[in-house]
């Protein structure tokens, strides 16, 4: 008999039940605290109960998790000093989509040499998480891959969807699940209505095939996600400018969406080099301070060192602390950017 079905898989591996891997990798009571309230100060930010900015800062990609556990602690301690103005939260990014090939993240490549141990990296990601949370510092990534969420939404207090599956239909309807607010950002090509698409589509109830807690394919029905908002990345030109801010939000007016705006300071804003991102940041610091009040957050692509290094050295070359995928600021540009900016604050209320 000829076979017409999985002619080109070469195998399956069959993962943990989420379940089961949340039992062997639990949540401490920290880390829970962390979570519950990094989510409530980001809603509240979105509605406008909280007058502070979000500052959704960190590594492009996490790969060296001894790095990252350093970066966390230095931004702890920076969260504590800045509380008043600023909620900051940490990117922990784990999966990296690809226009054709190369590192996919930590969790589908936690070796970096292309064995592809996806539970490892799962493990590795979760475990990082923990240990993040536990300081009492929320946390931020992109969620890609529809079933990775349920081994560790738990633990993420806000997601992305990025410029290349902001169009996904599957990620529409996972984000109206999710238990976190979420942000769309526009595509490549720097248009707004796909992204409006998509929070008008994640606001709404939604039924798609998934797995359960237990690991059993089924059929997820969703409430939608209320707190859906749009994050402005650049695109052909960048966005972050008043005329483009002030643009976006008379659309999402128009279509009775959350005006909140969240600024990426990297991408094509920054023309993806690491020195443009306070340029960005400056500028979008003081629209707010001019009375621009849909301005919610800014997003900054940081590490311990600046630029980045290319993967194909190995991964016992790589430099400690430099990004392997998108250019990073440093961890001293940073915290000057992120103090001066708190600075201004402090100033203009007093």
């Amino acid at each position: 008999m000829k076979k017409t079905y999985d002619v080109n898989v070469e195998s399956f591996m069959p993962l943990i039940a989420p379940e089961d891997f949340k039992n062997q990798f639990p949540m401490t009571p920290e880390s829970e605290d962390a979570v519950i309230v990094g989510r409530e100060e980001i809603k509240n930010i979105l509605s406008c109960k909280d007058k502070r900015l979000m500052v959704i800062t960190g590594p492009c990609s996490v790969h060296d998790e001894a790095a990252a556990i350093e970066y966390a602690e230095r931004l702890s301690k920076l969260r504590e000093k800045v509380k008043d103005h600023f909620a900051i939260i940490m990117r922990v990014y784990f999966e990296k989509p690809r226009t054709t090939i190369g590192w996919k993240g930590l969790i589908n490549d936690p070796y970096m040499d292309d064995s592809r141990d996806v539970m490892e990296g799962l493990r590795r990601a979760r475990n990082l998480l923990i240990r993040i949370t536990s300081m009492g510092l929320p946390t931020a990534t992109e969620l890609l891959d529809p079933i990775i969420p349920q081994f560790i939404d738990g633990l993420i207090c806000w997601a992305a969807i990025g410029a290349r599956t902001t169009e996904s239909q599957t990620h529409r309807e996972m984000s109206s699940g999710l238990s976190m607010p979420v942000g769309f950002k526009n595509t490549t090509d720097g248009a707004l209505d796909t992204a409006i698409n998509s929070m008008i589509a994640a606001k709404s109830p939604q039924s798609f095939l998934g797995i359960d807690p237990h690991g059993k394919v089924c059929v997820v029905k969703t409430k939608g996600n209320p707190y859906a908002h749009i994050v402005l990345r650049g695109g052909k030109r960048p966005n972050y400018d008043s005329v483009s801010i002030r643009e976006a939000v008379g659309t999402l007016k128009k279509k009775n969406l959350s005006q909140s705006i969240i600024v990426d300071c990297s991408h094509a804003n920054s023309g993806k080099k690491f020195q443009g991102q306070g340029i960005v940041w400056e500028d979008v610091i003081n629209q707010y301070l001019n009375g621009n009040s849909s301005i919610k957050g800014l997003m900054l692509e940081s590490n311990l060192c600046e630029g980045n290094q290319s993967i194909s050295c190995g991964p016992e070359n790589l430099q400690y602390g430099v990004s392997i995928t998108d250019e990073c600021i440093s961890w001293e540009t940073t915290e000057e950017l992120i103090l001066k900016g708190y600075e201004k604050m402090a100033g203009a209320t007093r």
